[in-house]
Parts: structure tokens; sequence; C-alpha cells
């Protein structure tokens, strides 16, 4: 980390790289926000060498905006390491000593023993960190706005979960989804308004059944985008062979073709992604909400 540090403070330098030297953390922003993206990607594609370099570019957005705030006094990136630390040794108060030395094996813990214990303790601690800095403990303060959306309804629901605010089952949210497509039906003939009100509902109530089945949202809406556009490609490849287009072709066409497609790939499925495995197997095992680190 430290041979990191010292080069991106060489790239910033008067002698460094121009391009480096004209960056700001604004016009930084999407670089860290794509790098995400691609690391996210090597996850779900389970390449370990792709995720190391994903990582390392992770790693150099997050030094490179450590720098900048160097530079103009307000802190550097030790200091940004040093308070995750401080962060996770006062959030694990159940496998920590406040100096940060483990307590010790976990069969002489006391208290916290599953992760939905540990969801609810770190909520807490939380609210009492906020309290302490003058600030009115609030569940949901510091879940970002600028999330995607379907990801900023999933942690919602799962804060808000951390204190008994739920469904009591997946089936209960189902019910749920029921009653907002009737609302959404009722708004198509009121205004465009009351509809997208409506639609936004229906998307909530769908991420957290998501958070129910253990499933996370964004994935499962990724590989649906992946199969739709395998397949609307096999549809165009079909209908090409067949001397058409779909610019040409009529919706009967295009939608023939698409059963085609569709049954062949019912007949030859894709082995599932890791990422899918993995939804699956959480579903199964009706696993607690994912911890927030925020």
């Amino acid at each position: 980390m430290a041979a990191l540090v010292q080069l991106m403070a060489t790239l910033r330098s008067p002698d460094g790289c121009p391009w480096d030297r004209a960056q700001t953390p604004r016009s930084l922003r999407p670089f860290l926000l794509e790098e995400t993206y691609e690391a996210l990607e090597a996850i779900d594609r389970g390449e370990a060498a792709a995720l190391r370099g994903e990582l390392g570019d992770v790693v150099f957005q997050c030094v490179f905006q450590a720098q900048l705030a160097a530079e103009q006094g307000s802190f550097e990136m030790a200091d940004a390491i040093d308070a995750i630390v401080a962060k996770l040794v006062r959030r694990h108060p159940h496998v920590f000593r406040p100096d940060g030395r483990p307590i010790g094996p976990a069969s002489a813990r006391r208290g916290v023993r599953t992760p939905r214990a540990v969801l609810e303790q770190w909520e807490q601690l939380k609210a009492r960190e906020q309290q302490a800095a003058g600030a009115t403990p609030r569940l949901l303060t510091g879940v970002p706005r600028v999330m995607p959306a379907l990801l900023r309804a999933h942690e919602i629901g799962t804060r808000v979960a951390a204190v008994g605010f739920d469904w009591p089952a997946a089936s209960d949210v189902m019910a749920k989804i029921r009653e907002e497509t009737a609302e959404l039906d009722a708004a198509l003939d009121e205004s465009p308004a009351r509809a997208a009100e409506e639609l936004g509902d229906l998307l909530f109530a769908i991420a957290n059944l998501a958070r129910k089945l253990g499933i996370e949202p964004e994935s499962a809406l990724r590989a649906a985008n992946d199969k739709f556009t395998e397949r609307f490609t096999g549809v165009e490849a079909l209908l090409e062979s067949r001397g058409r287009s779909v610019h040409v072709a009529s919706l009967e066409d295009m939608e023939r073709a698409w059963e085609a497609v569709k049954a062949a790939h019912r007949a030859h499925p894709a082995p599932p992604t890791r990422s899918t495995t993995a939804g699956r197997a959480r579903s199964r095992s009706a696993r607690s909400p994912r911890r927030s680190r925020g």
C-alpha cells in the first residue's frame, strides 16, 4: 500500500503525469464507479484472476481520492485505513477488545452468536455513534441516494428488518406484491404520475421479496438482462438465416422466432453462473439479510 501511495504522489507531482494532475474528486467519480462494476462482474463470472486485477483498480481509485484529499490537507490514505480498522473493532465487540486484541475462541464469547444478532448489534452501535456525534440517530441515515435504486430498496429493507420492521415470511411479501399490482392496474386509468408512484411501490416490494429469499436483486436483474439479450440476439440470427431482419419483420414473426429460440435454450441450457448458484443456495438456506458496512 505504501508503494502505491508513493506512486500516486509522484504522478500528481509537478514532474508527474499531466492527466493525473488535472483530475479532481468529481472528475474521478465515474472511474471509481466503473472499476467497482468491473469488480462485481469478475465476481459474478467467478474469475479469481480477473477479480485480482479489478480489485487493484478499485484500490487505486481509493488511493487517488486520498491523494487529492491529502493535497488539500484533509486526510491521507493511512487515516482512511485507520478509520475503517477502528470501526471494525468498535462494531465487533463480540470479537475484539477495545484495544483491538481478539477476545478469544468463539466458544468463550457471550451474547452475539448468529448473523441476525450481529446485524441487530451493528445497527444499535451505529445509532449510538450517531448520538455521540451529536446527531439524532436515524436507522436509514447513510443509505446513499446515489446507489442504484433497486440496491437502495434492498438496503433500506435490510436495515429496517434489523429492528423487526419486516414481513414475517416471503409469502406475506407476495401478498403485498399482488396488492401493489392491483393498485398499479387501477392507476393506469388515473394519471401517469399515479402510475409512476404505484410502479415504484411495486418495485420496492419486489426488492424486499428478493431480500426475504436471500437473493441480491441487482444480480438477479443483471442475469435476466443477460438472458433476454442472448435470446433476442438469437431471434435476430434466426430471422437473418431466413433472409429477414427485425427491422422489417412483423411482431408475429418475431414472437415465433422468440419461442423457437427459447425452446432451443431450454433444450440446451447454459450452466448456471457461480453467482446464480450462490443465490439459490442462499434462498434454500434462508440466510439472514446481509449486513451493510456503511
